[in-house]
């Protein structure tokens, strides 16, 4: 199992890197004001009008970079910096997660599978740690045998959810980097700024689902080497 501790650390460390400068970028681009003064909850406002998404509530979170939105209850949720701030970061944040909210609007595919998945990546990951524990105690017999498939089966959804994430939360940035365009609430070197700190975000994404996938494969790999000994 030397390869897990490994592989973990080495995407651990590539996570905690592109963590970093985003958070970086968002601190850059938090320091300089948009010209039309428009705080990230107006952002929101305006986006979604604009797509005629009326049943979509806006609110303030808490936390740094905890924006999200929850199609359950249709909520866009802003953290405090991004809801009131007036900046290129806000404004770029606050399009991004409006995009989801266009995309559930739109039924768009990804967006649909992915929210089907998230109940069973929580089991997943709920029983992860059990399985692999149970994986060190079985192996070599026939229950670790069983808990392999079921190690391999749970990182497989696992990696399968991250994967599916990629095209969602890129196709969010798309939406709104051409509304924020578009619409003329970013324009010129404001726009390049919101696209330099959406590539961030996404990287974040980006080196999670390769995490994911990797370890998938090497779970795979090391029970297919076990069943052909």
């Amino acid at each position: 199992m030397i390869g897990y501790y490994v592989i973990f650390g080495v995407f651990a460390l590539i996570g905690m890197v592109v963590s970093g400068r985003l958070k970086g970028k968002f601190a850059h681009y938090s320091r300089i004001p948009v010209r039309s003064g428009l705080s990230g909850k107006e952002v929101a406002e305006k986006m979604l009008a604009h797509y005629g998404v009326h049943d979509v509530n806006i609110v303030e979170g808490q936390g740094f970079l905890t924006d999200h939105y929850n199609p359950q209850n249709k909520t866009v949720s802003l953290s405090p910096d991004v809801f009131h701030g007036t900046s290129i970061a806000s404004a770029a944040v606050a399009a991004h997660e409006c995009g989801h909210a266009v995309q559930h609007a739109q039924s768009y595919s990804m967006l649909t599978l992915r929210s089907r998945l998230v109940p069973v990546v929580q089991f997943s990951a709920n029983i992860q740690q059990f399985l692999f524990m149970g994986a060190l105690i079985g192996l070599g017999s026939g229950l670790g045998g069983t808990l392999m498939i079921v190690m391999v089966a749970t990182f497989g959804i696992t990696a399968l959810f991250s994967l599916v994430t990629l095209p969602v939360e890129f196709d969010a940035s798309n939406r709104a980097l051409a509304w924020l365009d578009n619409s003329g609430t970013l324009p010129g070197q404001e726009h390049e700024g919101a696209k330099d700190a959406l590539w961030w975000a996404a990287m974040t994404y980006v080196a999670q689902a390769l995490g994911a996938l990797v370890m998938f494969l090497y779970f795979l790999l090391s029970f297919l080497g076990r069943s052909s000994d």
